[in-house]
């Protein structure tokens, strides 16, 4: 790209970042919360484009003043110095414009949002339920090293350990924009603890990963759902077994994409206390019809993108983890890396960065920039 359309478009950024500047202090927009959530989040995004934009003008100036001084000074001193600021700034411009690039690129609304996410043993059996509970275990570790807070909704225990199910919520700062790339089908090779021969077993679980639907994504008729209270089971002490803490609800939902009205039903036993049970049951509803009417969304990006690297398809194997060979290998990049220990650890930064690299040259490459 010419250094001047790049400046043309930041240009054009610019006039639009001072109207949505003037707007956010508009006590007609304040008023409208929702208008008012989605014009501070382009705010956000604007200014750190804006920053940016500034640093790059900043880099362009000076390079231009350094090379006339080395074509019209004879001061040694003053051309040394303006050399050693052309060595500088010079290999950083490619750098500063890629990542221009990238930004001009609209990116996905979804990113900066909490996520929820779902894993489920599949194929194994009692190995696919423990397998479950080692993916949680690797995500709990991961996110408290990001300084993220999560919280189990619910769950159902594996009879050997682990879990059938587990749905947890994940809170802090572009965590759907992280762990988007963990949704799909991972697959573990290890002889089984259930295993008496000695034999490697591949098992499966799928993770889901869903962005958390703000109050404002999502408008629900709670008249329409229905309430049950129920006695929690499960560890927890006397008074969540002895009290009905835990909350069914029950919402009939027109499918956008059949017509056909479905009922959702979700229960929530995560806490003692009936009222924030509630909460985060209305929570997951919200995330979910939030989440299949943008399956059209989402369904629309992947059949425009050929890469594997985020296309929501959760039905796709992304990644095994070998055992034997100590061996953890992404398929949708083709990487390997042999320190398993470490990843199911929680040390999966690594991975989802090579993933975010593919992305970024996909988007660069579709975008044509």
């Amino acid at each position: 790209m010419a250094e001047n359309t790049l400046l043309q478009k930041l240009e054009g950024l610019e006039i639009k970042f001072k109207e949505i500047s003037t707007l956010i202090t508009d006590p007609a927009v304040i008023a409208d919360m929702k208008r008012f959530v989605k014009l501070n989040k382009e705010y956000s995004d604007l200014e750190r484009i804006m920053k940016t934009k500034k640093e790059y003008e900043t880099a362009l100036k000076n390079i231009a003043e350094a090379k006339e001084i080395l074509q019209t000074e004879d001061d040694p001193d003053m051309r040394e110095m303006a050399k050693a600021e052309l060595d500088e700034l010079e290999p950083k411009l490619p750098e500063m414009e890629e990542a221009i690039k990238l930004m001009l690129i609209p990116s996905d609304p979804e990113d900066g949002k909490n996520a929820i996410v779902e894993i489920r043993g599949g194929t194994g059996g009692d190995e696919a339920a423990i397998f479950a509970g080692d993916l949680f275990k690797m995500y709990s570790k991961y996110c408290e090293s990001k300084g993220w807070s999560v919280s189990v909704s619910s769950f159902t225990e594996g009879t050997a350990g682990g879990f059938k199910e587990i749905i947890f919520n994940v809170s802090g700062d572009g965590v759907y924009g992280t762990l988007k790339y963990e949704s799909g089908v991972h697959r573990v090779q290890r002889v089984p603890e259930t295993e008496t021969q000695g034999r490697v077993h591949t098992s499966a679980a799928t993770v889901a990963v869903l962005p958390e639907a703000d109050e404002f994504d999502v408008e629900i008729q709670e008249g329409l759902i229905k309430w049950d209270t129920f006695r929690s089971g499960g560890a927890g002490g006397q008074n969540v077994n002895k009290v009905e803490s835990g909350v069914r609800l029950r919402y009939p939902w027109k499918n956008p994409n059949t017509g056909v009205v479905e009922e959702i039903l979700i229960e929530c036993t995560e806490t003692r206390d009936q009222p924030k049970n509630k909460e985060r049951a209305l929570s997951r509803l919200r995330t979910k019809i939030y989440d299949q009417e943008h399956q059209k969304y989402m369904d629309d990006i992947a059949s425009r993108r050929k890469t594997m690297v985020s296309t929501g398809d959760r039905s796709a194997k992304i990644r095994t983890y070998n055992y034997p060979q100590g061996r953890v290998t992404d398929h949708r990049i083709g990487l390997t890396l042999y320190n398993l220990a470490a990843i199911v650890g929680g040390d999966i930064q690594g991975i989802i960065d090579q993933l975010i690299i593919a992305e970024n040259a996909e988007r660069l490459k579709e975008s044509e920039m």
